[in-house]
């Protein structure tokens, strides 16, 4: 007999012999499903028949087949970013200097308003976006809160089709909640890291600035050059910040834990959405 042979009568074996238990436990059968399901069976039958008890090898195999044919829920992050994903842009900016800045940046309304950190395109003489499905267009800055390093871009070539992304509420955070970060650390377009909410009303004084900036989220989800400007999302995908800045006591420009982001609702202002 062959194994796939061998696996129909055992399941033959097992859904005959279920039709007997079922009687016995119907209160709970009805809420038993898949994996779990299984393994109470076969222990009940074990129980209730034990003149004519399943085999280790019968029963490993069904646990086996049981096993394979389960698909486990994706991960928390793993959905996060396929929410986000259609919403993230990638933005060049080409400064007076003749240095060039990359960032991050987030669709955030019907319009195609996209909210970025002030600092990325400040100073440039030309901005270009990248957005999820390849569009690339020239930015215009429409508006901007120095006071919080917010910038919000308009793209005169949109896709046509986008994705705003769905804003969260900052006040319903605490710490030690999930937090995601996406952007395009050192130029990886649309990487994401993780980790936790690590403190509120935190102050920060962004290098080569004269502006401290207030009332932020800090965050310990890694963030490197080229994630200014993208989202901090909370595990259902939601927009719960701009990520503008890191703390580095070193002359190195990459990440040692800490991080900051300025709150959405605070953000969000610059293109006239209400705050929560």
């Amino acid at each position: 007999m062959t194994r796939d042979e061998s696996s129909s009568s055992i399941m033959e074996k097992l859904r005959n012999r279920m039709g007997s238990l079922r009687n016995r436990v119907r209160g709970l059968i009805p809420f038993l499903s898949g994996v779990g399901a299984m393994l109470l069976a076969l222990i009940f039958y074990n129980f209730l028949f034990p003149g004519n008890q399943l085999t280790r090898t019968e029963v490993n195999d069904a646990i086996a087949i049981a096993m394979a044919s389960a698909t486990p829920r994706p991960a928390y992050s793993a959905e996060v970013f396929k929410i986000i994903q259609p919403s993230l842009v990638m933005i060049h900016a080409d400064l007076q200097n003749g240095e060039h800045n990359l960032g991050a940046g987030v669709i955030v309304d019907d319009a195609g308003d996209i909210l970025t950190s002030l600092h990325v395109v400040k100073g440039a003489t030309k901005i270009s976006i990248t957005f999820a499905d390849g569009t690339n267009s020239d930015g215009i800055v429409a508006s901007a809160q120095p006071e919080m390093d917010i910038a919000v871009l308009q793209a005169p070539t949109m896709p046509q089709l986008f994705v705003p992304a769905t804003l969260g509420n900052p006040n319903a955070l605490q710490v030690g909640d999930e937090a995601y970060a996406v952007g395009h650390p050192f130029g990886l377009y649309d990487s994401m890291s993780a980790g936790v909410i690590s403190g509120f009303d935190r102050t920060f004084r962004p290098e080569h600035s004269v502006v401290e900036l207030k009332g932020l989220i800090q965050f310990d989800a890694a963030v490197n050059p080229g994630n200014s400007g993208g989202p901090l999302l909370n595990r259902y995908g939601h927009v719960v910040g701009i990520i503008t800045g890191i703390v580095n006591p070193s002359d190195q420009n990459f990440f040692i834990g800490i991080a900051f982001a300025v709150p959405i609702n605070t953000a969000a202002g610059g293109v006239d959405m209400p705050p929560y």
